[in-house]
């Protein structure tokens, strides 16, 4: 499949010359860029450059000293605007089964309990659990984890969907299998999509645009179409070209 051409899509989220300091610290300076309606952008930079902090002003936990984020032509308001979150760290609730989890989401939202079923049904099929939707997460391997927490995410049919380095501490074999689930759903649905990573391969694998930042303190050193057909094959030429050119792009130094 080839990556489709997002030049016709509206904008779904706008950052505009936002700007973040901790104090005299300053974190990102004078961010702009755009995400259309359906995209898959990967962020990837220096560690420690500031990527967990820009998604953490998406979500309200940080407020920008300065600039705005726009999701839907409005300042983000998590009330009223459909966002989820999958962490670097594993969140499910021990205390819930395998179906409860997912369900989670839905029920926060008071979503009606047919409407609940019936997400749930689809999406444990989707990732391959239904014959574990009794289990709790402590019965569970690593990558079921995994697949509970994206299943979760995209039950509620978010409009924009946050992933902060999710698969870091997986195997590369685990982490290919959770990321093509992970275009699948994303295909299925057509959220949009933000995906922060360390791994440059992983970023050429999965995004349909590569956004790239600078050191601290943080700015966009580049914005890049990533125009690899699907499937993409980490040794081709061609994908090796791109993760080439990124890693060129990354060093700060």
């Amino acid at each position: 499949m080839a990556v489709s051409d997002n030049m016709d899509r509206e904008i779904k989220v706008k950052v505009d010359h936002m700007t973040k300091r901790f104090g005299d610290l300053l974190v990102l300076d004078d961010i702009s860029f755009n995400v259309k309606k359906g995209e898959f952008l990967c962020i990837v930079g220096p560690t420690g450059c500031g990527k967990t902090t820009f998604l953490n002003c998406i979500t309200k936990l940080y407020e920008p000293t300065s600039g705005e984020i726009l999701l839907n032509n409005e300042p983000v308001n998590l009330k009223k605007h459909n966002v989820s979150y999958i962490f670097q760290e594993y969140s499910t609730m021990s205390w819930l089964t395998v179906e409860e989890n997912i369900a989670f989401g839905l029920k926060m939202k008071k979503r009606p309990q047919e409407e609940i079923n019936l997400a749930v049904a689809e999406m444990l099929e989707v990732v391959g659990l239904t014959d574990y939707k009794d289990y709790y997460p402590a019965e569970l391997s690593t990558s079921m984890l995994q697949r509970v927490v994206i299943a979760r995410a995209f039950a509620t049919k978010p409009e924009l969907l946050l992933m902060d380095e999710p698969y870091g501490q997986l195997d590369i074999d685990l982490r290919f299998k959770l990321e093509d689930e992970l275009l699948k759903l994303w295909r299925a649905t057509g959220t949009t999509v933000i995906f922060i990573t360390h791994n440059i391969e992983e970023a050429v694998y999965l995004s349909e645009n590569i956004l790239i930042l600078t050191n601290k303190p943080t700015s966009i050193k580049e914005y890049m179409k990533n125009e690899l057909p699907w499937p993409r094959n980490v040794v081709s030429p061609e994908f090796v070209k791109v993760r080439n050119r990124v890693t060129e792009l990354i060093k700060w130094w």
